[in-house]
């Protein structure tokens, strides 16, 4: 009598089946790694997808991001969506993981976009700010809505050519589909974007590329994740007589004062 039994039940972390398909390294730290990620997969898994997300590719090759995160999208701080190519930026510890979260709530880090758009914005710059929220009636879009979250969109045109035109688009929120949103609410859809336009015979796909991304690290170092457009994209825009800007080299840019 009086006797204690202790139990100890091991608590199973869910991994994921890595996937050694190929991975685009931009930049590698040990407390981070930025990628280019293909049009065509999406970040990690969910409804319908359990299996060759980039999170699958991410595990196979930094098996410390299992221990980052949410275990189903480990070290993943930012989403892109599948057919958006591009750069992201992936925590490799949960102390950068931390930090990164944070920075992202508080629009400290820049990212820039191009995209191709039917029609060409009368003004050469612009901003777009409107509230964007679930759309009333066909609940897996976003609209611009009177009782969405606030939302704002920064952008240059680049070129235009006949009835299209190349954007550099800087999000300065970071609301679920906000470039697409808003490039069609003011009357310039992406190119290929069946969801928010129409489908285009010159795109397979929406051609949305993010293209830069700056941030700082935990020491202060500001660093630079940059990658030119696919070839998806350069025929397009090639095929439309619409010139591409020369794509930075990825860099750490500067280093804390």
């Amino acid at each position: 009598m009086g006797d204690k039994i202790s139990i100890n039940i091991p608590i199973e972390t869910e991994k994921l089946v890595p996937d050694h398909s190929p991975l685009n390294i931009l930049l590698e730290d040990p407390e981070f790694v930025v990628v280019n990620k293909p049009s065509g997969i999406i970040m990690h898994p969910g409804a319908g997808s359990s299996y060759g997300t980039l999170a699958h590719r991410l595990v196979a090759m930094f098996p410390e991001t299992h221990l980052v995160g949410h275990p189903k999208r480990p070290g993943i701080v930012h989403r892109l969506d599948k057919e958006t190519s591009g750069v992201t930026v992936v925590a490799r510890t949960s102390e950068m993981y931390l930090h990164l979260t944070r920075a992202f709530a508080d629009r400290e880090i820049q990212k820039r976009y191009l995209l191709i758009v039917k029609g060409a914005p009368r003004q050469e710059r612009g901003i777009v700010e409107a509230p964007i929220g679930r759309h009333p009636s066909r609940r897996t879009h976003m609209a611009v809505t009177s009782n969405g979250r606030p939302a704002k969109t920064c952008y240059k045109v680049l070129d235009q050519s006949g009835s299209q035109a190349l954007l550099e688009v800087q999000p300065i929120t970071g609301r679920t589909h906000q470039i697409r949103v808003h490039m069609a609410a003011i009357g310039h859809p992406i190119v290929g974007d069946s969801t928010y336009g129409q489908k285009n015979p010159d795109a397979d796909r929406t051609l949305l590329h993010a293209w830069t991304l700056d941030f700082k690290d935990r020491t202060g170092r500001t660093w630079l994740g940059a990658c030119s457009p696919p070839d998806d994209f350069k025929r397009t825009a090639e095929s439309l007589n619409l010139a591409l800007p020369m794509t930075p080299d990825s860099t750490l840019k500067t280093r804390p004062q």
